[in-house]
């Protein structure tokens, strides 16, 4: 990782994040801006060692599911490691306007995604259902979302390079 200044209007937010101290008193210097359209997903993955473990993303537009996995390795027989549906754990709605922090064992232990669908029905499944405006049954309708994923980055270059003309 090569670090960059941030835009002002990221460290302001940065800023406010650090005042939290979620990242152990270690300040974020790392963000990450995607934009989603209904139906597009992202593939069960885990973030790996080059961040702290933690991540912090705040959700904006559409609201959607997070969704988390149990790794092959936790039990999982090789026949079913295929198949998403059985190493299913549990889902964390993400409405608008949400921050979602993910660290210990939802960190170390899961894999987490997000399912390339248009639409979801609400189920029990949900594990913060008690703290969102959704009700079992109801089928809501996914638009158009943005996330911003912001972490911290134990290692990264110490040099500065120059692109362009000098």
């Amino acid at each position: 990782m090569i670090p960059e200044k941030m835009p002002e209007w990221l460290d302001v937010l940065i800023q406010r994040l650090s005042g939290l101290d979620v990242f152990d008193g270690k300040i974020p210097n790392h963000v990450l801006v995607n934009e989603y359209e209904a139906g597009q997903g992202i593939m069960p993955h885990e973030d790996g060692p080059l961040f702290h473990p933690v991540i912090s993303t705040l959700n904006i537009g559409s609201y959607t599911f997070l969704d988390f996995y149990y790794h092959i390795s936790d039990g999982t027989s090789q026949a079913e490691s295929c198949a998403e549906q059985e190493r299913y754990f549990m889902s964390l709605f993400l409405q608008p306007r949400s921050l979602l922090l993910i660290k210990s064992d939802m960190y170390n232990r899961f894999l987490h995604g997000i399912g390339p669908k248009t639409q979801d029905v609400i189920t029990d499944k949900i594990g913060n259902l008690g703290f969102c405006d959704a009700s079992v049954g109801e089928v809501m309708e996914r638009q158009r979302r943005i996330s911003l994923t912001i972490r911290h980055v134990p290692h990264t270059l110490k040099v500065k390079l120059k692109l362009g003309k000098t």
